[in-house]
């Protein structure tokens, strides 16, 4: 059964640090590209970050410079390492996994999901 699975999440203070991986199956994770995405309480789940299987990046334009977006492709897992953390970050936060492999922030081309990950930032 393909899946992905985050960990990571937590509370953290504000200008803090996490990091949260995604180990996906292999059928799921091979040449996808994978995508971070975050909920708010009573907002729409946002794109945060993409990369493609050869490691092309993209970035909603709130995290650059503060969140870094890895993969390590023999693991099958995807990371996100976020730094100078906001209480405006605070989320779940979802991995994704887009078979086709494009680098897209939309989230109907993700076709698999993790169940989430609580992000949550204290002024």
């Amino acid at each position: 059964q393909e899946e992905l699975v985050e960990s990571g999440g937590g509370l953290v203070q504000a200008g803090g640090s996490l990091r949260l991986s995604c180990a996906a199956s292999g059928r799921t994770f091979g040449g996808s590209a994978m995508g971070w995405f975050r909920q708010a309480p009573g907002k729409e789940r946002e794109f945060v970050a993409v990369i493609t299987w050869s490691g092309t990046r993209t970035y909603v334009d709130s995290v650059l410079g503060r969140f870094t977006i890895s993969r390590d492709n023999a693991k099958n897992t995807v990371y996100l390492q976020m730094t100078s953390l906001r209480p405006e970050d605070t989320a779940v936060y979802f991995c994704a996994a887009n078979r086709q492999g494009t680098l897209t922030s939309f989230k109907g081309d993700y076709g698999y999901w993790g169940q989430g990950t609580q992000v949550t930032v204290s002024s």
